[in-house]
């Protein structure tokens, strides 16, 4: 109950979101959420941003957000959920992902997040909400 108290009032502090890459996906770390799991890691959630045109049937979606856990000294990452983001800022349903934790591969989305989560100090945000990070991620995303 109370990991679910804590979860609630991250995703409610105003992010700080760091974009770490540009491939498939505009990917951000949202630096307000780090935190320390109490077992030699830390969660931090991300913000995953689409392409303009993306749909899923007929409902428009900006991208989705996820959570992760990284061991920083082991090097390795493991998305725990993922929640779709509408065009229309809705989010969810939250999809539990049930994968073991994994090595870091250099450059890979993992390992782009990973770096933000295990700094010592974050880099600056590029974006404070997530709609101002779909418009960068998409302006990213247009020009490569």
């Amino acid at each position: 109950m109370i990991a679910l108290v804590v979860a609630a009032a991250l995703v409610q502090a105003t992010p700080q979101l760091v974009l770490t890459g540009v491939g498939r996906w505009a990917m951000f770390a949202d630096a307000a959420s780090i935190t320390a799991d109490g077992e030699g890691a830390v969660r931090m959630r991300s913000l995953q941003v689409a392409d303009a045109d993306f749909t899923a049937g007929d409902k428009s979606y900006w991208g989705g957000w996820s959570w992760w856990r990284f061991d920083c000294e082991a090097r390795t990452g493991q998305r725990l959920d993922f929640a779709a983001l509408a065009a229309d800022g809705a989010e969810g349903p939250i999809t539990p992902v049930n994968g073991a934790p994994e090595p870091l591969a250099p450059g890979g989305d993992a390992a782009e997040l990973a770096a933000v989560a295990c700094a010592a100090a974050p880099p600056a945000a590029d974006a404070a909400t997530a709609e101002a990070a779909v418009r960068l991620g998409r302006a990213r995303l247009e020009a490569r």
